[in-house]
């Protein structure tokens, strides 16, 4: 992890309490000199923007007026959530079980916490933002025409946009790969065409096998 959290969001990451536990464990001269060297986490660059692009999910936490976290997990297709630029990514939300807890989490708090999870190649990168819903407004309609996906029986009740405030790639240790189905028949492939060719090469030898013995019991006869 480096220092970005701690660097371009004052308190939000690094606070003093944090801080004391990496002196505690002896961390806290390796973040030090990470921020040191660390600029601005707000502006998501090349790498980043093709990292969400590529995703087809995302965890989203947010904070109830009780105190709360509370944790979502967003899915769509590779692509759903889009990079409208480098300090800005939005999503649709589409209609669901219509309980609306992050909804009514965000009228307390617009702070959230996104997670992009890349399991086969052990990746992650977490995004601090502010989000800006846009349902009734001036904007919505266009913004959600825009978002709008191929498949029309999704219904879009509305966009929300999240300004990026902070950034980070975090450690791949104790990322457990997994597979989704198509990335497993990516990585298949090549076994799979394998198993056709040696499939046909079994057939043309059954075949070959079937015409000898019926030359010999012809011959024998």
């Amino acid at each position: 992890m480096s220092a970005r959290y701690g660097s371009s969001l004052p308190g939000t990451d690094f606070h003093t309490l944090v801080k004391q536990h990496q002196q505690d464990h002896g961390s806290r001269a390796q973040y030090e000199r990470l921020a040191e060297r660390s600029g601005p986490g707000n502006t998501l660059g090349a790498d980043e923007q093709a990292f969400i692009a590529l995703r087809d999910s995302f965890y989203m936490a947010s904070v109830s007026e009780t105190g709360w976290p509370y944790v979502q997990h967003r899915g769509g297709p590779k692509g759903f959530v889009r990079v409208m630029d480098s300090s800005l990514i939005g999503f649709a939300d589409l209609r669901g079980n219509k309980q609306y807890i992050s909804l009514g989490n965000f009228d307390h708090d617009a702070r959230v916490a996104l997670f992009f999870m890349d399991y086969p190649n052990q990746t992650r990168l977490k995004i601090l933002g502010r989000v800006e819903v846009h349902e009734h407004d001036s904007e919505a309609s266009a913004l959600i025409e825009s978002f709008r996906p191929a498949d029309k029986s999704s219904v879009i009740e509305r966009v929300i946009l999240v300004h990026v405030e902070g950034f980070d790639w975090n450690c791949p240790q104790h990322i457990t790969p997994r597979y989704t189905l198509e990335e497993l028949q990516e990585v298949l492939a090549p076994l799979t065409q394998k198993l056709a060719k040696l499939d046909e090469e079994n057939a043309k030898l059954r075949e070959r096998l079937r015409r000898l013995s019926q030359i010999e019991s012809t011959s024998t006869t």
